[in-house]
């Protein structure tokens, strides 16, 4: 038996397949994403920033502990996350099934209340009102902006310590990926597919909830703070505010396709998806706002419009490729995509679309997710290169996903099928580019 035990262990560690580097890729990953953060906010502060691209004129010194931990910035983000929790398990929604779960599952579907777009605007105007009666001081964020990602980071690695604990706890539905026994890997990636309390989803609701609305609530207090220091709101920075809120308003709009993204139905819930969640999102997206309240960069409005009519046309590529999947995900036979060419796989009841947005490439709508990003860089104008971090590290982040996406569907559907639909669609970002 015990030979029996080191054989079956010995095939398993050779049957791994890691991703992200394996247990030292992550272990690093975990220690730099937080330092990237920190990074971030002392090279495009008010009194520090990097010149263009000098490398010269980074600042490499180290915040004291005082200036980056604090008690009343631990109390905002968790007074935050329990009022959205709070609103999440309040307010109406429409109620969903989720994908079919993988076999050995207690319930073949788990179901889903779609109540983020309601919850998107009961949150802004809660903020807008406790900002209006004086109950908070919402430029608070951006004098204490580094305390505040320290504590959202903390908290996301309690949270992720948490989650990991609870995993060994009953009979739990693991996620493939995060269930190889190394401690570390499985951490970070996550070894619970779907971690839930009663009827409360910590993956799904903090896919979406806390960290893309606080995003939201961080910019406004930029606005805000640009407003009191200048007594004016320039166009970029209501340019990249209104668009970046579209942003999170589609996600939570179009909050049931989610259900069937790889983050909901084959990731589990660790470190990767909590930190990138809860942390991440809110204090790096929002970098191009808070560069504004001190440097904008004074754009005439016709580069605005020039600017704004670059990232319209990067939304509109990722909201009709995302919608027309999603109808296809839906009901292949629905009016709006029935006419669309697809490709048959070995596996009953799927198919390949072949034309239409999905035709121009595979992850086309990657591509209008990027054009995005960028555009929000360039309001922030050619001061600085860190205000740029964002979209080069998007790409790098999506061209990742394209080939974690495509090793999951040559698996899924087998290598020949998914040779041959790579031949139909032989483009993966760019039509006849790339």
């Amino acid at each position: 038996a015990t030979v029996s035990v080191l054989y079956c262990r010995k095939r398993m560690a050779k049957e791994t397949n890691y991703e992200f580097g394996g247990p030292i890729g992550a272990l690093l990953t975990m220690i730099a994403l937080p330092v990237v953060i920190v990074f971030l906010f002392i090279n495009s502060n008010r009194e520090n920033c990097m010149k263009g691209a000098d490398l010269s004129t980074l600042n490499l010194t180290t915040p004291t502990i005082e200036e980056l931990v604090s008690y009343d910035a631990a109390v905002v983000v968790v007074t935050w996350f329990a009022f959205q929790v709070l609103l999440e398990r309040i307010l109406p929604g429409k109620n969903v099934e989720g994908v079919i779960l993988p076999p050995g599952a207690k319930t073949k579907r788990l179901k889903y209340t779609m109540s983020g777009h309601l919850q998107f605007w009961v949150s802004l105007a809660s903020v807008a009102a406790a900002e209006y009666f004086d109950l908070i001081d919402l430029t608070y964020i951006y004098d204490n902006y580094l305390q505040l990602g320290c504590a959202a980071s903390i908290f996301s690695i309690i949270l992720s310590l948490y989650l990991y604990a609870t995993s060994f706890v009953g009979d739990k539905q693991l996620a493939h990926g995060g269930n190889t026994g190394n401690v570390i890997y499985d951490f970070f990636l996550g070894r619970e597919l779907n971690p839930r309390i009663g009827g409360f989803d910590f993956k799904e609701f903090c896919e979406l909830r806390p960290g893309l609305i606080g995003w939201s609530v961080i910019n406004l207090s930029m606005m805000l703070k640009q407003y009191q220091l200048t007594g004016t709101v320039s166009l970029s920075m209501l340019m990249v505010n209104l668009f970046q809120g579209l942003y999170v308003w589609d996600a939570l709009y179009q909050e049931q396709a989610i259900l069937t993204t790889m983050d909901i139905t084959s990731d589990g819930f660790g470190f990767m998806l909590a930190f990138g969640d809860l942390a991440w999102v809110p204090f790096t997206y929002s970098l191009q706002c808070r560069y504004l309240v001190d440097r904008d960069p004074g754009y005439d409005p016709i580069v605005v419009v020039g600017i704004s009519v670059l990232c319209l046309c990067g939304y509109t590529i990722f909201r009709c490729a995302n919608s027309e999947k999603d109808a296809f995900r839906r009901d292949p036979n629905h009016p709006s995509v029935a006419h669309l060419r697809t490709m048959n796989t070995n596996r009953e009841g799927r198919k390949l679309l072949i034309s239409g947005w999905w035709g121009l490439a595979r992850k086309i709508n990657y591509t209008g997710d990027w054009i995005m990003g960028v555009s929000w860089s360039l309001f922030t104008g050619f001061g600085t290169l860190i205000t740029y971090f964002y979209p080069i590290y998007f790409a790098i982040l999506l061209i990742h996903r394209a080939q974690r996406d495509n090793e999951m569907c040559s698996a899924k559907y087998g290598n020949a099928v998914w040779s041959q639909y790579k031949k139909h669609v032989p483009y993966l970002f760019i039509p006849r580019v790339i």
